[in-house]
């Protein structure tokens, strides 16, 4: 029995130091493609409406950015409620990077639903913890920011780009960028949601100017201000 115990010890997979080493970073990233998708299969999620935006949003008053919060939690709140009519809470569920802010009220509204809601969180040495709103199973924390992005794209059908920082015009960027260069073929309808924020925060009059981008390239998104109307734009043009 107790040499049975010494030679389960032994394989390699219970072997932490090589999994932790430089040799052993194709098993840890194989590992954030395969568990995810194990989750999605039991859960039974089809695909996803990906919300990004600010972590330091916050649900404390009216000001002009923090208003955001609400708008969020309202639209994942309607999405996930026509998810449930009519998709048996399958499909269009919402996901978002899992921490504060944008991405807590996009859960939140889904919880409030009564819907599923997944949670594709980092490990980072700041500001990102998951919050408590993600459907247990549903809520991951990645190493790898590639990976991250990969389940944010890979499952998504439509995506909201709420105010944000550095990371979510990353995110927005690295999404259009490979619809710009047909890496991605499917639809993805994509909406900047917030005109005052968006406008004149990017100058796509001056790239087109300068023959940096092509005017076709506008195409690729919309701008819009209400939840009512981001969630009717969502709904038709949305692959069902």
């Amino acid at each position: 029995m107790e040499k049975q115990k010494f030679m389960e010890k032994q394989r390699f997979y219970y072997n932490k130091k090589f999994l932790g080493s430089k040799p052993g970073r194709p098993i840890r990233i194989l590992s954030e493609y395969l568990s995810p998708l194990e989750s999605f299969k039991k859960y039974k999620v089809d695909s996803t409406v990906v919300f990004f935006g600010s972590a330091r949003i916050q649900d404390k008053d009216d000001s002009q950015i923090n208003k955001f919060y609400k708008k969020a939690k309202d639209l994942a709140f309607m999405i996930t409620k026509w998810n449930l009519e009519n998709f048996e809470g399958k499909r269009f569920v919402v996901a978002s990077g899992a921490g504060p802010g944008i991405m807590e009220a996009a859960n939140q509204g889904a919880y409030e639903a009564q819907g599923k809601t997944v949670g594709l969180g980092i490990s980072l040495p700041f500001e990102q913890t998951n919050n408590k709103w993600i459907t247990k199973g549903l809520n991951f924390v990645f190493h790898y920011f590639f990976m991250r992005k990969f389940w944010f794209i890979y499952m998504t059908k439509g995506i909201v780009v709420w105010p944000g920082g550095v990371g979510t015009l990353d995110e927005f960027f690295e999404v259009l960028t490979l619809i710009q260069t047909k890496k991605i073929t499917r639809n993805i309808p994509i909406v900047l949601f917030g005109k005052d924020f968006w406008d004149g925060l990017i100058n796509w009059d001056r790239l087109i100017e300068n023959k940096v981008i092509s005017k076709e390239d506008l195409d690729l998104f919309v701008v819009l201000d209400t939840v009512n109307e981001t969630f009717e734009y969502l709904k038709n043009h949305m692959d069902k």
